[in-house]
This record gives C-alpha cells, sequence and structure tokens, in this order.
C-alpha cells in the first residue's frame, strides 16, 4: 500500500466519522450547539469527496477501474494508446517532484498524464 492509498484512505475513514457523528448528535438531540453539528457535517462531507476525487487525480478511468497500479508521479504507467497526442504541457506535481507530460485526445479532450523521469 503507498502512502497516498493510506493517506486517502485515512481522509475517507475521519470523514465517514464525522458525518456519522453528527447524524447521531442530530437524531440524539444532544445539547451540542449546532454550528459544531453543521461544521462535523460538512466537514466530513469534504473530506470524503476530497478521498474520492483524489483517486482519480492524474490517472484515466480505464487505469482506475483496472486497478493498475499507478505510474510514477501518480499518473498512468506508460504512454497512452496513440489516439493521444504528446503536447507541450509539462508540470511538476507537487506532492512527488515529477515533471509530467500532458497527453490529450485532440477529438474527445481527454488528458493522459505521463512522468517524464
Amino acid at each position: 500500500m503507498t502512502g497516498v492509498s493510506v493517506v486517502r484512505i485515512l481522509l475517507g475513514v475521519i470523514g465517514a466519522i464525522l458525518l456519522i457523528s453528527a447524524v447521531v448528535v442530530t437524531l440524539a438531540r444532544a445539547s451540542i450547539p449546532i454550528f459544531v453539528t453543521v461544521w462535523m457535517f460538512a466537514t466530513g462531507t469534504l473530506l470524503v469527496i476530497v478521498a474520492l476525487l483524489e483517486i482519480t487525480r492524474y490517472r484515466s478511468q480505464a487505469a482506475e477501474s483496472g486497478h493498475i497500479q499507478p505510474g510514477p508521479g501518480g499518473g498512468e504507467t506508460n504512454e497512452p494508446e496513440p489516439r493521444f497526442r504528446r503536447t507541450e504541457e509539462v508540470f511538476v506535481d507537487p506532492t512527488t517532484g515529477r515533471r509530467m507530460r500532458v497527453f490529450a485526445d485532440p477529438n474527445t479532450g481527454e488528458r493522459r498524464y505521463v512522468a517524464e523521469d
């Protein structure tokens, strides 16, 4: 299990705990101020959404659904299929420091990311 997977799972679990706590507090009509319950619900929802969105950060849906291990920098493991064209767009992934090359399908606009190092 990679460090990113552990963080994703941890965020999801904390978010779920906050959501469940907000629901329990609301149903129990506890004497906790309403802003605390709203904060727990909002923060829990945000953490669960972040955990779910982080899954597809630089990866295609095909790579995610095929349970293919992420490549360097969290992108694809190799160059994408021929319909994708190499672009001049390059960026440095802030979490890994890897240079990522962008490939795009000119017909659909779909993008794929591959580490250059």
